[in-house]
């Protein structure tokens, strides 16, 4: 795990305060006050990319719908399928989810 030479108290604090966040108005607003909207743009870019890799799509289609470079993609899919496995359980959540509000 790459992030564990930051783990400690502020970051623990941190991911408590993201993880209080109760609603998506909250959400917008946390990220609105806390980074730049470059810096939402690559994390919004990197799920994204993710999500588009986990459900199968290529290299060229990602670069088309998501305007990422190759560098980007490949960086992105070495995480989804060498790294925590955090995508998968982020998206087979979203998955439930979903399922369980259409029905």
């Amino acid at each position: 795990m790459l992030v564990e030479e930051l783990q400690g108290k502020a970051l623990d604090d941190f991911f408590q305060g993201i993880l209080s966040l109760e609603t998506m108005e909250e959400c917008y607003a946390f990220f609105d006050d806390l980074c730049t909207v470059n810096e939402i743009k690559t994390l919004m870019q990197r799920f994204q990319v993710a999500k588009m890799l986990y459900n199968h799509k290529t290299y060229c289609e990602i670069e088309e719908e998501a305007n990422a470079s190759t560098a980007t993609i490949s960086r992105v899919k070495r995480s989804l399928h060498h790294g925590n496995h955090s995508y998968e359980a982020i998206f087979k959540r979203m998955q439930d989810q979903a399922g369980a509000e259409s029905e």
